[in-house]
């Protein structure tokens, strides 16, 4: 689903009065101008709410609500805790705040008072979502009227921020869309469906992929009715070297013939949410016209039993040449990634190249939902990273490489094991890809398995898919990789 609508006005005393969705002001210790104008009204309700103990419990960003409230036809007013100064992360759970509690009937932010409105807009914008395939599915969020001093400024202000949230929801849609909708073949048709915005699509198929070599990930699919695509999108703002985004996109995983427990295996429909952020992320460069040259690559398949199903023991060679042996059907992510990444380098020679996977349990035992593995052969690009996700409040954390770990993928009939066992996995995992990273290329994996798709809510989505990644990774391009 798209973000709510949202409009910037001029304060509008009259409007305040009639509306009868969500009404919104601001407060720290004391209310502020537009806040106080309500309490006029509200007969001094909201000034007895920040003397009241409950108010002083509140972190900044969050929110109390009063229903029906006396002298106004709105539902109810959410009174927002924020201090005058506030910050960028602040702005943004506040905004969260409101989108959580956005109704179809639509809010009014009484915003005139505010600096640095994007993050509030954006926080509004990305909370404010759901997703459902019911009959009678929940109505849409309504509108957000913002009251802003200078309403032309305040959309020019907002308007990154939008196209990031717009982006971030077409993700949370791919990661929620059930395997049999989200086929391979649909998924290859709505980034196709991205050219509208300016970008190059090309969808390579089976016979395709077949002449490149592409037998690691080809062993992957060879089990499903869904025909195995690399579908590869680009975008060019700038000239020389690409940045490369390279995503896993396993549309379901059943573990293949290695199969997974019966309990809980609807969650994977989520093994596509690292080519869901890449697409995601394509999405928002185009949408905003970024000065930056940027290709993204997704390897989609779906990892099923059959009779013609790959089998532990089997021995695939991959697109670069090495030989793989098939310990675990269920470690099949890195075998499409290893061709893709392989196929990026040999195609575009990228500047750098990030790939992104819900690649391992390993690191959701690790990191939990807070945060997501990174794994890196280059220190700056790293930083990078990990600065723009900081920044974004999506959680990164850097995990170790080295050569040690290479002994538990040593194969005795093949160059390389698809698995090195129980201990260190998400290490082992990143160190069968870096294999595929030829000698100087700067590279990033991130293991986002803990991230993309939750089992309660954040302070920026529902529960399920999250979007985790988008504004990281559209952060790290415009201070990294745009002129």
């Amino acid at each position: 689903m798209a973000p709510p609508a949202i409009r910037f006005s001029a304060p509008d005393p009259a409007a305040l009065a009639a509306h009868d969705g969500l009404i919104v002001a601001f407060a720290d210790l004391a209310l502020d101008a537009e806040a106080r104008r309500l309490d006029r009204l509200m007969r001094g309700a909201l000034a007895r709410v920040v003397t009241a103990e409950g108010w002083e419990g509140l972190a900044p960003g969050e929110g109390l609500a009063l229903a029906f409230p006396a002298g106004l036809k709105a539902a109810a007013v959410l009174l927002v805790k924020l201090p005058k100064k506030a910050e960028a992360a602040i702005l943004r759970k506040a905004g969260a705040t409101i989108g959580k509690a956005l109704k179809p009937a639509g809010a009014l932010v009484l915003a005139r008072a505010l600096r640095g409105l994007a993050p509030l807009v954006e926080g509004a914008a990305l909370r404010a979502y759901g997703y459902a395939r019911r009959a009678e599915a929940p109505k849409a969020p309504g509108a957000i009227a913002f009251q802003v001093a200078d309403p032309a400024a305040a959309e020019a202000e907002c308007a990154t921020a939008l196209t990031l949230a717009e982006a971030v929801h077409f993700t949370r849609d791919l990661v929620n869309d059930p395997a049999n909708i989200l086929t391979t073949t649909e998924f290859a048709a709505r980034l196709e469906a991205m050219r509208d915005l300016g970008l190059t699509v090309e969808v390579l198929d089976e016979p395709q992929l077949e002449e490149l070599g592409m037998r690691a990930l080809l062993g992957v699919g060879q089990g499903s009715e869904s025909p195995s695509k690399v579908v590869v999108m680009e975008w060019k703002g700038a000239e020389g070297a690409p940045l490369a985004l390279v995503g896993k996109g396993v549309v379901f995983d059943t573990g293949g013939i290695s199969i997974k427990p019966a309990g809980g295996m609807e969650e994977m429909i989520a093994d596509m949410g690292g080519a869901a952020v890449v697409a995601g992320t394509m999405r928002a460069l185009a949408a905003r016209k970024a000065r930056a040259h940027v290709v993204g690559l997704v390897g989609l398949v779906e990892n099923m039993p059959d009779g013609k199903a790959q089998r532990p023991g089997d021995v695939v060679t991959s697109m670069k040449g090495d030989t793989i042996e098939i310990i675990n059907t269920d470690a099949e992510g890195r075998l499409v990634l290893a061709d893709v990444l392989w196929y990026a380098q040999e195609r575009f020679q990228p500047a750098a190249m990030i790939d992104l996977a819900t690649l391992t349990g390993a690191c959701v035992v690790a990191l939990g939902a807070e945060n997501a593995g990174v794994f890196s052969n280059d220190d700056p690009l790293c930083e990078a990273l990990l600065k723009a996700g900081a920044d974004q409040g999506e959680g990164v954390w850097r995990l170790p490489l080295g050569p040690g770990y290479d002994k538990l993928i040593k194969s005795t009939m093949a160059d390389m094991k698809n698995t090195g066992g129980r201990y260190g996995g998400a290490i082992t995992a990143a160190q069968f890809l870096q294999r595929f990273v030829k000698k100087g290329q700067p590279w990033v994996h991130l293991d986002i398995a803990g991230v993309a798709y939750t089992a309660a809510e954040t302070d920026f989505a529902p529960k399920g898919a999250s979007g985790w990644g988008v504004r990281t990774l559209d952060a790290l391009v415009r201070a990294r990789f745009e002129g």
